[in-house]
């Protein structure tokens, strides 16, 4: 069915049973936001009731917005380990170091939320940081092992596969 007012589709259907008749209203969610407020503003002595309701619509069209942008986030992968943001959300793991970057505007808000501060507080081995970056090295390495393997690709695959010996020997 399409809004009343647009051809887009319409998602929300209100029906008004405050005349002698129900009147039914079929909007999109733009049309619906601006019917919802207009009526606002023109029954401003309208019953507690109303105003729950819009209150109530204007919150559902708020968690469908975060919903969508929930689910084009939940698509973005890391580029090193192809781990996606909805497989990390699931599993509470992420796949490589790297992620941190990827993933670092989500995981700002989610830490900050877990540990009340961003930032790293105490101290840190001198030697993890040259082991965390072998890591993320080995992880690309692999994976691009993985995919001249399937494409077929043989000598790049154990060029690939000597620097990942080379790196474990290390």
């Amino acid at each position: 069915m399409k809004c009343q007012k647009c051809e887009k589709a319409a998602t929300f259907h209100i029906t008004e049973l405050t005349g002698p008749k129900p009147l039914e209203h079929h909007l999109c969610e733009e049309h619906a936001r601006e019917y919802l407020n207009n009526s606002a503003e023109q029954h401003d002595t309208a019953s507690s009731l109303t105003t729950t309701l819009s209150q109530g619509m204007a919150k559902q069209m708020s968690a469908n917005k975060v919903a969508a942008e929930l689910k084009e986030l939940d698509q973005q992968t890391c580029p090193v380990c192809g781990i996606s943001f909805y497989d990390f959300r699931s599993r509470g793991r992420l796949g490589c170091p790297n992620d941190y970057d990827c993933f670092s505007k989500q995981m700002d808000a989610l830490i900050i939320n877990i540990h009340g501060v961003q930032e790293h507080i105490g101290k840190t081995p001198k030697h993890i940081e040259h082991q965390s970056n072998h890591r993320t090295l080995l992880i690309k390495l692999r994976r691009d092992l993985n995919e001249a393997v399937r494409l077929e690709e043989y000598e790049r695959a154990s060029q690939l596969r000597d620097q990942i010996k080379e790196i474990e020997t290390e």
